[in-house]
């Protein structure tokens, strides 16, 4: 998605566009565990991967249909709106044929996004993964009420994406804030606040309103962090957009497979005090990612993505 926005995406929307488009994740999260929890109770479990695999064939269907690389592929945009997306872009792309590589790779910036997105996954995919174990074990809800409350944080972290976006591009188009300043803003608000009250859900005891509310606030005020480093990539080099961010997800993929390994074999009995260990692990990994982005991250294209190597400020 990086790589189409890339040629979508005028600088000053880029964080509304974007998170938009991202916060379907977080609403497809909502939907299939709910979902999920009442076909595995009523029916039968395979039925959940038959259900998502009809409904991602259709999906792709419609990508083919309506979806095209570039403004001026596209068949049914108007020339105006074309003609504002291609000039807000115009100083921003780079033609080169080649992919820096070694420049790339030796961008401070790029690693601050690399370790910002490390940081924030090894969060979201325990949680993922394990909330539904936590609310099972722990808080001893039953399989339907399991995924509907699990559902409840994702769905706070679905409407705090689409408004944090609105905000972002509201602030440097209105009050002129710069790139940096409100990508680092919204990456610490993104990180450390989920890390506060994710802690925080483990010292609450058993008490299941209040261990909802925490987990609910820590996840939705994970969205803040679309509209941060999440996007950073098309800030430092639109050209080359869909490269970092595959770099920096393949290093952002690793807590998916290490993350909940860990974390279950931290919590062999299930208790809180084992739950407030995943819990601090997952919070000091958090902090740790949004103090090496706000230390190093930037905000303008680098000289390395452009052709003239000037480098230019949004």
């Amino acid at each position: 998605m990086h790589a189409m926005w890339s040629s979508w995406a005028p600088p000053l929307e880029r964080s509304k566009l974007l998170s938009i488009s991202y916060a379907g994740a977080q609403l497809g999260t909502v939907i299939s565990l709910p979902l999920s929890g009442l076909i595995c109770f009523y029916m039968n479990w395979t039925y959940v991967f038959y259900l998502f695999g009809i409904v991602g064939i259709i999906w792709f269907v419609l990508w083919i249909w309506l979806v095209s690389n570039t403004p001026e592929t596209h068949t049914t945009i108007s020339h105006q709106e074309k003609e504002y997306i291609l000039s807000s872009l115009k100083n921003q792309l780079s033609s080169q044929k080649s992919v820096p590589w070694i420049s790339m790779l030796k961008s401070l910036p790029l690693w601050a996004i690399v370790v910002a997105h490390f940081s924030y996954n090894w969060t979201f995919y325990t949680l993922l993964t394990l909330l539904p174990t936590y609310m099972k074990e722990i808080l001893r809800f039953n399989v339907q009420e399991n995924g509907i409350l699990s559902a409840v944080p994702y769905f706070g972290c679905w409407l705090c994406m689409i408004m944090s976006g609105q905000v972002a591009d509201y602030l440097r188009a209105k009050w002129n804030f710069s790139t940096v300043c409100v990508r680092k803003v919204f990456s610490l608000i993104g990180m450390i606040g989920p890390a506060v009250f994710l802690v925080a859900a483990g010292y609450i005891g058993c008490d299941y309103s209040l261990a909802v509310a925490f987990l609910t606030i820590s996840t939705t005020l994970g969205g803040f962090c679309s509209s941060g480093f999440s996007i950073n990539h098309l800030d430092i080099a639109p050209s080359y957009a869909g490269i970092l961010l595959g770099i920096t997800n393949t290093f952002a993929t690793i807590p998916g497979m290490v993350g909940p390994v860990i974390a279950k074999s931290l919590t062999p009995e299930n208790t809180i005090r084992e739950w407030q260990t995943v819990f601090w692990i997952a919070a000091a990994i958090d902090v740790f990612g949004a103090i090496f982005f706000t230390l190093f991250g930037k905000g303008e294209v680098q000289n390395w993505a452009l052709d003239d190597h000037h480098g230019h400020r949004h």
